[in-house]
């Protein structure tokens, strides 16, 4: 039986070799709006990793749509380098596609030297804070034309195809949305009316670039915004576009703004099937699924059970670029797979750097760190079986160096099973097991239980050493911290020592956020317990809520600055925040920890006063763990330092490191 991930499907007249749909994404590497190498490169990659198809942007209709770090679409003077990548990615197998779209509101006069960005009313968005200029009808049909004259430089640059994004809370669902959609006219005010700018979108591209070629529409199947949108009238809007000659809709979800968690690790693998199911039984064309499918058994399911058509892997094939083609092979178990951090990402863009990616060192640099086998080879000893050891062994094995891995435990992993230990962080134990499984397929020599000192090192007489030794936790010295109640965070999520049920959590940085929601959901309802007795009308959904979202412990961190999860990345750190509350975990900032007493702890914020607490937990921090390094600074071997036992960092940060190292020796 042949897999339906790699049937061919048409849109349009457009044939497609497989279901696999790369959507376009922001990935910050375009200068001053020109396609770079960097992008072409990127791209390039993918489909020689076997996607079906690649949407590359979004691309701007007109110089208030974006910021020039967009790929740019408004102008002529585009055309070549569109033409560049466009050849990049056919000729490379797959078909190729620009996505448009104009921010709306969502723009800051930031990035347009100081001009006010537009949208349908002058209601600001919780992003910028900017008061948006209302668009007159004048603009209105001037914005139309530009969509439509961007569509015919997109189709003239040789795509095979151009989409439109007609949702995320940008200018076509900012009309589209009674929450942002005030106006009085004929684009405002009933539901067809505010279907209108976006219908005649679309109208004015199939007038521009023929009905022959093919058009997609990336729109919300709920934009789960607080009086906004849900499933019913998008799906009205999706059987409007349907019918009016749209070839193909795209669903994703939510607004940027939005409250609910649409790309974290937290959300449940290919949980917004439901949504493109909705909208595939309402519309005649096909539908792609989005967010969170990262898998490929995932996405064969979402097929056959008839929730879409097609299954969009976006940072899934930033991950693995080769997932496609690793899965046709039959070769599913080596597959990297996407673990929705958000820390080389989406928390990039927040800061204005490229896209990167934790689980693949190569994602965006492509050309600049691409190994080239030696012609010398060495002999290598890695210290460390954690994040930055692995990347590191399996980059000097793959530039033809003779590798052994050592790692003093029992299995490798070392600090990814800790960060996958707090509810929603499950996915981090995932890039343990893929790395791990990267190191036995080129069977690299692995020592395990081997704790390397000063003698294994002379024994072995390696041409060179990576030290990637990790951390150790921190244990400040507060008065009482050696009394029997009083455990570090590390062991609370390996679940090797048992806490009460008063609970204080010192420290409110990454570790310590996580510790005490791993905590605070002790005793509360699985998802598959919530599912059996809401199905069987075992207790009321209100009653299930609390039931999944209060635990058996009473948690509180205190932590000396202003505010906690400082360290956490901006992707992630809102939905963290939002689940202590939910969890109902107190959190006490500005609060210093004075002396660990018998009952609890004393602490000082505005006056010194005892806390309860059974267990104290100490998340305050680790040091590097690298004693070996003044060994080898003694000896005339080659090494280098990497990951947590150089300095304290992200797991993207000892990734690199580790890959970085290796490609090096």
């Amino acid at each position: 039986m042949k897999d339906p991930l790699f049937e061919a499907i048409k849109i349009d007249g457009m044939e497609i070799k497989n279901r696999i749909y790369m959507p376009a994404m922001h990935l910050g590497m375009a200068d001053n709006f020109k396609v770079t190498q960097r992008i072409t490169d990127f791209y390039a990659e993918r489909a020689r990793g076997g996607a079906g198809a690649i949407s590359v942007g979004y691309a701007t209709v007109d110089d208030v749509s974006g910021n020039t770090q967009n790929i740019g679409a408004h102008l002529d003077e585009f055309i070549p380098g569109l033409s560049t990548l466009a050849s990049a990615i056919k000729d490379n197998g797959s078909r190729a596609i620009v996505q448009l779209n104009h921010s709306g509101r969502y723009n800051f006069s930031f990035f347009l030297n100081g001009k006010q960005p537009v949208a349908p009313s002058p209601i600001a968005s919780r992003m910028t804070r900017e008061v948006p200029q209302e668009l007159t009808i004048e603009g209105i049909k001037e914005t139309i034309a530009s969509f439509a004259s961007a569509a015919g430089r997109v189709k003239k640059a040789g795509f095979d195809a151009v989409e439109v994004l007609s949702g995320t809370g940008y200018l076509i669902s900012e009309f589209l949305s009674p929450l942002t959609n005030k106006r009085e006219d004929e684009y405002g005010g009933s539901m067809e009316n505010r279907m209108r700018f976006g219908l005649e979108v679309m109208a004015a591209i199939k007038a521009e670039t023929g009905d022959d070629y093919p058009l997609i529409v990336r729109m919300n199947g709920n934009d789960f915004m607080k009086d906004g949108q849900g499933r019913e009238e998008l799906k009205e809007y999706a059987a409007a576009l349907s019918n009016s000659g749209v070839d193909a809709i795209c669903v994703n979800v939510g607004w940027h703004e939005a409250r609910v968690p649409q790309i974290v690790t937290s959300v449940p693998r290919g949980v917004f099937a439901y949504l493109s199911r909705g909208i595939k039984e309402v519309v005649n064309v096909p539908v792609i699924a989005s967010h969170r499918i990262n898998d490929p058994e995932i996405a064969r399911e979402m097929i056959v059970d008839g929730m879409c058509d097609m299954v969009a892997m976006g940072r899934s094939l930033i991950a693995d670029p080769f997932l496609p083609v690793k899965t046709k092979l039959g070769r599913e178990d080596e597959v990297v797979h996407c673990i929705g951090c958000g820390q080389g990402c989406f928390d990039n863009l927040f800061k204005l750097m490229a896209v990167e990616c934790l689980c693949n060192p190569l994602a965006g640099r492509e050309r600049e760190w691409a190994i080239e086998k030696t012609n010398t080879p060495r002999k290598v000893m890695v210290i460390g079986g954690g994040a930055a050891g692995m990347s590191a062994a399996i980059a000097a094995f793959d530039k033809g160096h003779d590798v052994t891995l050592y790692e003093k435990g029992a299995y490798l992993g070392g600090q990814l099973y800790l960060a996958a230990a707090p509810p929603g962080r499950e996915e981090f134990a995932q890039l343990a097991m893929d790395l791990d499984k990267q190191v036995e397929i080129r069977n690299i020599k692995v020592e395990f239980g081997m704790e390397v000192d000063k003698a294994v090192i002379d024994a072995e007489k390696p041409d060179a050493v990576i030290l990637a030794t990790g951390a150790e936790p921190l244990s400040p010295p507060i008065p009482g911290n050696d009394m029997p109640h009083v455990v570090q965070a590390w062991d609370v999520l390996e679940n090797s020592v048992i806490t009460g049920d008063d609970v204080v959590v010192l420290g409110g940085g990454a570790v310590g956020v996580e510790t005490a929601m791993f905590l605070a959901e002790k005793g509360t309802l699985s998802g598959d317990a919530v599912k059996f007795l809401l199905v069987n009308k075992a207790e009321p959904p209100e009653d299930l809520y609390k039931l999944a979202s209060t635990g058996t412990k009473n948690v509180t961190i205190i932590e000396m600055i202003d505010k906690v999860g400082k360290d956490i990345g901006k992707s992630t750190r809102w939905g963290m925040l939002q689940d202590l509350t939910r969890l109902g975990i107190k959190v006490k900032v500005g609060t210093k920890a004075l002396e660990i007493v018998e009952n609890g702890i004393k602490v000082e914020a505005e006056e010194i006063k005892e806390i309860k607490a059974d267990t104290v937990v100490m998340a305050l921090g680790s040091r590097s763990n690298n004693a070996l390094q003044e060994i080898l600074e003694g000896s005339n071997v080659e090494f280098k330092v990497v990951g947590d036992a150089g300095k304290i960092g992200l797991a993207i940060n000892a990734i690199q490191q580790g890959f970085l190292a290796g490609r090096e020796v």
